[in-house]
């Protein structure tokens, strides 16, 4: 039976052309609509052809119980006896945890 899937695939002068675009500083939105292609599938090309760098992440968001034992570590206490600020809200432990550290170095 003979392969019914159309070729997708890219011409050589498609995949220099979506080199040189992201060489050039283009996003991937931008180039895929030059090529008429999905943003996917030119991603996909360019880190096939290993020039593509992904987008770094953003860092995670730390937990609220790693928050409170932070907390605690500065104030020199059992991270267990804080265990119930666990339930306060991620901004105001944030905040805590921020003030603890300003206090400390205006400390010094």
């Amino acid at each position: 039976m003979p392969n019914t899937k159309t070729a997708n695939t890219y011409t050589p002068e498609q995949t220099a052309q979506i080199i040189a675009a992201y060489a050039a500083g283009q996003a991937p939105d931008a180039i895929a609509m030059l090529v008429d292609r999905s943003r996917r599938s030119v991603i996909a090309k360019l880190a096939h052809e290993g020039v593509y760098q992904a987008e770094a992440q953003p860092p995670r968001r730390q937990k609220k119980s790693e928050l409170v034992e932070a907390i605690a570590t500065k104030l020199g206490i059992e991270a267990a006896l804080l265990e119930s600020l666990e339930k306060a809200t991620h901004e105001a432990l944030v905040a805590m945890h921020n003030a603890v550290q300003v206090d400390e170095i205006a400390a010094l």
